[in-house]
């Protein structure tokens, strides 16, 4: 599960990723356990959820390259793109509704984009968090 944002901007509406996979950490009692892994270039932290093993990723990256990480992850831990979840801000969202894509194009987004190139696919379902437009 991937939170895409800008790493050192948090807070931002467009690091609600991040601040989504903080949040799960807690709910799943891992919130300590996050560790910089320097092979990926971002924070780590593992967790048992329902019976599935998760890796929990912030890229250390701006938004426009954290497809880097998450393709260094995913290779790390013999991930394929279907098994990786992205959580990104969606400014065509009211504040606070959110919406699963099963795959496809990025909508603009670049941090999707650049986990698209990265990957060299764009089968990664996505939680899409509404941030609404300034």
């Amino acid at each position: 599960v991937a939170g895409l944002g800008n790493y050192g901007l948090r807070g931002t509406r467009h690091s609600v990723g991040m601040e989504v996979l903080d949040r799960l950490a807690r709910q799943l009692a891992v919130a300590e356990g996050w560790r910089v892994d320097k092979r990926c270039c971002a924070d780590v932290a593992l967790a048992t959820a329902h019976g599935l093993e998760l890796v929990l990723l912030k890229p250390r990256r701006f938004m426009n390259l954290n497809g880097l990480s998450v393709a260094s992850a995913a290779e790390i831990y013999s991930l394929g793109p279907e098994d990786i979840y992205l959580v990104h801000d969606d400014l065509d969202k009211a504040l606070g509704k959110v919406a699963i894509k099963l795959g496809g194009s990025a909508r603009g987004h670049n941090g999707v984009q650049s986990c698209i190139s990265a990957l060299h696919s764009n089968e990664m379902p996505r939680l899409r968090i509404g941030i609404g437009r300034p």
